[in-house]
């Protein structure tokens, strides 16, 4: 939904909503449909990614899957001149689906921020596939859309980002173990969390490629973003704070949703996001699961119509149908267009100065004061407000830099949701960050190892 001129029933404070930033769809547009076909051929090719596969074999198994995404960045990296940081963190990990003890390996490609290295904006895929039996380790898994086709956004935007420097650092994340129990998230989760990260954002791409779904159906204009209503890691205190004042769907989750449906309707042509108030599909689980349990704001990236004959399936005909992750399945044009908007997203993200902390007064009072933190490369910062039933933010003020509080005249309490994004001298705006606990982006205090 775009965010546009709305007129406020209040005297002087009609305001123009966010306004479109060419730069990150500039960037998007370097996205090449052909890069990614390449990747996920590659990906295909290796048989199968099991996490419990061949780790020596050099043309097989998930060994050599990961191998390959190390040598791309590494090859991304040498182009730029050594701007990014290849890390593998690992965990040996025993369960139902890995009933001997495996370890499973993520590949980050790091880019450092220019200004803000601490502040950290992940995006991330799982390389690992499965056919029909999950304890299957031999057989073919291809795994071309489920989920190589978000190991293969992950990659590009990769390529198209490392050209280009931001204020906060990106983290290129393909994750191992995300089909027999999210373990390559919680390594990831596990890795942020003991080396004091500040991480403000996690775009998780999950089955981004398919544009035909189980019943026929076509749909790619659309992508969905799901993101979850109340935080995770959220206190009894915290709840019932929440549950008396609000902000059941105003977590950071979720605002980084409504951040991404604004970017998409300003610089992705043919795409259009479609917010989905969950924390993943019904009864279904992504890697992004794992960082919001870490108490870092996440959402799930996935194609708008699934093909379940696509997905976890070994290759055969049956009855006439075709079943299996093949290659032909993913629409291209399509997931070009998801990695544009990923790409966009990201950069507005990394160039924008992080959300701040914000709290609200105005109880018995026809005015509302809107009080926030500041934050490092701010230039100003704009205040938001809506109708507690609106999807989206409706109205917005903006304050000077040097400013921490600003008084709303008119405007109850009571009657209406507020927030506060924070804005770069470029007019790069940060996500819209609600009050208090329930909307804070940081949750968890940083450890430094």
């Amino acid at each position: 939904m775009k965010r546009v001129w709305v007129p406020v029933l209040l005297a002087g404070m009609a305001v123009p909503a966010l306004a479109a930033d060419p730069a990150p769809g500039q960037l998007a547009q370097a996205v090449s449909e052909a890069e990614l076909k390449t990747n996920i051929t590659s990906l295909v090719g290796f048989g199968t990614r099991h996490s419990a596969s061949d780790t020596s074999s050099q043309t097989r198994g998930i060994g050599a899957a990961r191998r390959w995404a190390e040598e791309r960045f590494k090859g991304f990296s040498a182009a730029c001149g050594n701007c990014l940081e290849i890390i593998k963190p690992s965990e040996v990990v025993t369960g139902d689906r890995l009933p001997t003890p495996t370890e499973i390996v993520d590949v980050l490609a790091i880019q450092p921020g220019t200004s803000e290295p601490d502040r950290f904006i992940i995006m991330s895929a799982h390389i690992d596939s499965r056919n029909s039996d999950p304890l299957d380790s031999k057989g073919d898994a291809p795994g071309a859309n489920d989920d190589g086709s978000g190991t293969a956004a992950v990659i590009e935007a990769a390529r198209v980002l490392s050209r280009h420097k931001f204020p906060a650092t990106i983290v290129y994340a393909v994750l191992s173990g995300e089909e027999q129990g999210l373990n390559g998230g919680k390594v990831l989760a596990d890795f942020a969390r003991a080396h004091g990260w500040t991480v403000e954002a996690v775009l998780n791409n999950d089955i981004v490629g398919n544009s035909t779904g189980a019943s026929g159906m076509k749909d790619s204009g659309h992508v969905r973003v799901f993101s979850e209503g109340t935080k995770a890691v959220e206190t009894p205190a915290q709840a019932n704070r929440r549950r008396y004042n609000g902000g059941e769907v105003d977590s950071p989750s979720r605002n980084l949703a409504r951040f991404i449906d604004s970017l998409a309707d300003h610089n992705i042509n043919g795409l259009d996001v479609k917010m989905v108030y969950r924390t993943d599909r019904f009864g279904r689980g992504g890697d992004q699961t794992r960082m919001l349990e870490a108490g870092y704001p996440a959402v799930r990236i996935t194609e708008a119509v699934e093909h379940y004959g696509r997905q976890h399936q070994n290759v055969r005909v049956e009855n006439g149908r075709r079943y299996g992750d093949l290659i032909d399945g993913v629409d291209f044009q399509y997931l070009a267009k998801v990695t544009k908007l990923n790409v966009a997203a990201l950069a507005a993200l990394a160039r924008a100065p992080m959300p701040p902390a914000v709290t609200i007064t105005g109880q018995v009072s026809p005015d509302t004061k809107v009080s926030w933190t500041p934050v490092k490369g701010a230039a100003g910062y704009k205040i938001w407000w809506r109708d507690t039933t609106a999807p989206q933010w409706q109205y917005s003020r903006m304050a000077p830099a040097d400013a921490t509080s600003l008084t709303l005249e008119g405007v109850v309490i009571d009657d209406w949701f507020f927030g506060v994004s924070a804005v770069a001298a470029d007019g790069s705006e940060s996500p819209i960050a609600f009050p208090g606990d329930a909307g804070n982006f940081v949750s968890v205090s940083p450890v430094k190892p």
